[in-house]
Parts: structure tokens; C-alpha cells; sequence
């Protein structure tokens, strides 16, 4: 089988589904009947890029301004894309959101339904484009892949299809994603002036549905000296959104307990994560959850909430918290810091549980996904 994937979203600097077309690519390799041509936007590829385009960051909020400019953007790929018909695709896998238009079999990957939930982290632009063109895509798709049950039963209530339609494809994990002594991430823990299993950690973008405020007012809970020798760091591009907590986050940061990270190489988020004390992820929502996973990996305990597809990652090694309880989340953290047993069970508990997730596993979902579209 040829299969044509969208692979445009690797123009710009990774972060969830960017990894997951990376690692998904990478993996399908493994399978011997699948023949991969990628779809980079603008032409075509059998190799992934190495990098983000150059200048994607400032060049994307510039054509937000411009009216028309998503749907302009759109026909163009579309043009691009129906060249390579004389490739001899056989089926097209869109694994962001909605599909471009294709006369063959087509599979989608819906990683979760934010714009419903959380519309006010979309551009407007783009979300008046999802609203107009998911439900479309949804229909045009044989199978719809989902990275997690969760998601897959949400998307089967809202959209009314049967279950047969979905095929769950649980992500992976990352091989730089393990457990390191100290001495091997010895420099960038003296970057970032911490110590060994002596900081928290949040990795995600700065939004609103990221529930960061919650990490904030629970690390200031914590006696000044535990604030001090314990503080709280946080990986992740700025969002949508971001004023709603620029107030709590400013004083955060005044109080130099604090540290505001902005967005990192994959290489230096996955030594904090094997560095932290702890994962904190109070996300109000998620897909999947691949920080969670990430962090078990690296032997690296989590609290998070038990919203959505969360529960499903981190099983009986979570940490589990209320979204809106700062002083659950403070005694949580206190007892990560306190109680050793209690950490280094958690430890194991997490590095046994994401040894159920790899991206071996996903691709052959998703390859028998791409069979079963086709017919097979």
C-alpha cells in the first residue's frame, strides 16, 4: 500500500501531534507492506524534515492577521496535494484535524475535540475553519483513529457514527524518554540553577485548558524554604490565552520560585523530566497525555488530574488531584518531597505502566487501520 500522510505540521516547532507524525512515521517503517510518501505542504517527501522551518514561529501569528489567509493556505496545499495522484496513493492519512479532499479510502487521526470544550484557545480564524470543515472530515473518513478510548467514545456521542467507525491507537514513548543518573544531565541541571530530584516540573503550551494557575498557587502553598530548595519549572510555548493567568505568573515569578522556561530541544525537556521530583499536570483536558507518559518513562512520578484520557495513561501510577484544589495538590507535592517510600513506589509503579505504550504498538494500529480501510 502507498500510503500518502499529512506531514505539513512538521514545518513547525514540535509539540504533541508534530511528535506523534515524527515517531509514527519512524515506526511505520517496520511495517513491510506500507510504502510512505509524505505530504509536506508544499511538495513531497519520503524523508522527515529535520527541523521546524525556519521562521515558522514568527511567520505563523503574522498570516493570522491577514484575512482569508487559512483558506487561501488551504487551497494551495490542496493543489499541491492533488499532484500527487500521479504517485499512485492508494489511501490518505490526515492525522491533524480535517482532511484535505481525496477520491480514494481515507483515514483521520482525531486526537481530542479542544475546539469544544476550550474554543477560546483556538485563533478565531481557525476554529470558524474546524467548525466548518471537521464534521465533513469525520464523514470522509473509513476509520477514525483515536489515541485513546476516552476520545474515541466522545467523538462517537457528538458525532453520531457507530463504533466500528473508530480504531483506538494508544501513542508511544520516545527512546530518549528513560530514567539517567545525575551525573549524565549534570549540565543542563546547572543551566537551569536546580538540583536532582530537588524541582517540579509542568511541560505544556501556556493556555488556559493547561490549568497551570493550579500548579502556581499550590507551589506557593509550600513553606518558603521547601519553595526555595524545591521550585517549580515550566517547559512550554506560550499559548492562547496567556493573559487569563499573566497576574498569578508574574508574582510566580517575582517571588524567583519560579521559572518560566519557554519552549525547549526535545533533548533538554526529556533530562528535566528524567531530573524532576515530579510531573505536575493539571490539564483540564487531553487526548492522550504524552508528558504523563514521558515522565513514568523516565521513573519520574505524576500528579494530574482524572479528566478525559488521562486516568487510561497513567493507571493506578497517578498522582490524582481535583482541578481546582490548590491545597490537594500542595499535600500531594509535600508527600512527593516527604515520603520516600511513597515516591519510589510510585516510581516503579510508573516506569511498569508506560511499559504498556510504544510506538511499535501504535503503528500497528494504525497499519491495521489503513488494511481495514482499504478492505482488507
Amino acid at each position: 500500500m502507498r500510503i500518502a500522510l499529512n506531514a505539513r505540521i512538521l514545518q513547525a516547532p514540535r509539540t504533541g501531534i508534530g511528535q506523534y507524525v515524527a515517531e509514527l512515521v519512524t515506526a511505520l517503517r517496520a511495517e513491510t507492506d506500507i510504502d510512505l510518501a509524505l505530504f509536506h505542504g508544499w511538495g513531497w517527501s519520503s524523508a522527515l524534515p529535520d527541523a521546524a522551518m525556519p521562521g515558522y514561529s514568527r511567520l505563523t501569528p503574522l498570516l493570522r492577521q491577514i484575512p482569508g489567509a487559512y483558506q487561501a493556505r488551504r487551497w494551495l496545499e490542496q493543489k499541491r496535494f492533488d499532484q500527487g495522484r500521479a504517485q499512485h496513493i492508494d489511501l490518505y492519512h490526515e492525522p491533524s484535524l480535517w482532511p484535505l479532499a481525496f477520491d480514494g479510502p481515507t483515514v483521520i487521526t482525531l486526537h481530542d475535540l479542544t475546539h469544544l470544550h476550550f474554543p477560546q484557545t483556538q485563533p478565531a480564524a481557525r476554529l470558524r475553519e474546524i467548525e466548518r470543515r471537521l464534521a465533513a472530515g469525520v464523514q470522509q473518513a473509513r476509520l477514525i483513529l483515536t489515541d485513546s478510548q476516552a476520545i474515541a467514545d466522545e467523538a462517537r456521542d457528538y458525532f453520531g457514527l457507530p463504533a466500528e467507525r473508530f480504531v483506538v491507537a494508544p501513542l508511544g514513548v520516545a527512546e530518549r524518554f528513560h530514567p539517567r543518573p545525575p551525573e549524565a544531565i549534570d549540565a543542563v541541571l546547572k543551566a537551569h540553577a536546580v538540583s536532582f530530584r530537588e524541582y517540579f516540573l509542568c511541560v505544556g503550551t501556556l493556555e488556559p485548558r493547561k490549568n497551570l494557575n493550579l500548579a502556581l498557587r499550590a507551589h506557593a502553598l509550600l513553606p518558603d524554604a521547601v519553595r526555595q530548595r524545591f521550585p517549580l519549572l515550566i517547559v512550554g510555548m506560550a499559548g492562547w490565552q496567556r493573559e487569563q493567568f499573566n497576574d498569578e505568573l508574574r508574582e510566580a515569578l517575582a517571588s524567583g520560585h519560579v521559572c518560566l522556561l519557554g519552549y525547549l530541544p526535545d533533548e533538554q525537556v526529556a533530562q528535566l523530566l528524567a531530573g524532576a521530583r515530579a510531573l505536575i499536570f493539571p490539564s483540564l483536558y487531553e487526548g492522550f497525555g504524552l508528558p504523563v507518559l514521558e515522565a513514568m518513562a523516565s521513573g519520574t512520578p505524576v500528579a494530574l488530574t482524572r479528566f478525559s484520557a488521562m486516568p487510561e495513561v497513567a493507571g493506578v501510577a497517578g498522582n490524582y488531584i481535583e482541578a481546582d484544589d490548590a491545597d490537594g495538590l500542595r499535600t500531594v507535592m509535600s508527600r512527593l518531597i516527604d515520603d520516600q517510600a511513597h515516591w519510589q513506589a510510585c516510581r516503579e509503579a510508573g516506569l511498569q505502566q508506560a511499559r504498556l505504550f510504544s510506538w511499535k504498538r501504535c503503528a500497528r494500529a494504525t497499519a491495521h487501520a489503513y488494511r481495514q480501510a482499504m478492505g482488507g
